[in-house]
């Protein structure tokens, strides 16, 4: 099993609350979000039902709505809310001295 790396993608000043951020880690395109109660998020970044930019929905709570047609997915653990189905990749945020570091 490989090991996972730490890699900076941002800094938490960088981040604006409810306004997600597209970053990139070896081709793979991951949305940061900065909810109101202060958490950072990393998911994929393409939504599973139209592919849509997830870092370009609409964040309310935990969770963000896919900018094409609304799919609602949790922040936390990457499900795709009822009636839809589906889940994206979820990515550990870690928070060091103010730099934003995902664990890939």
């Amino acid at each position: 099993m490989k090991a996972l790396e730490k890699i900076k993608v941002a800094t938490v000043d960088e981040l604006v609350p409810l306004v997600g951020k597209k970053v990139i880690i070896n081709d793979i395109e991951i949305g940061l979000f900065l909810t109101e109660s202060g958490e950072i998020h990393a998911v994929h970044n393409v939504c599973p039902h139209k592919q849509g930019p997830l870092s370009e929905g609409t964040v309310s709570g935990e969770f963000v709505y896919c900018p094409l047609h609304d799919q609602k997915i949790d922040l936390k653990t990457g499900l795709v809310q009822s009636p839809d189905t589906g889940c994206v990749d979820v990515y550990d945020v870690e928070i060091h001295n103010g730099a934003v570091y995902i664990c890939h």
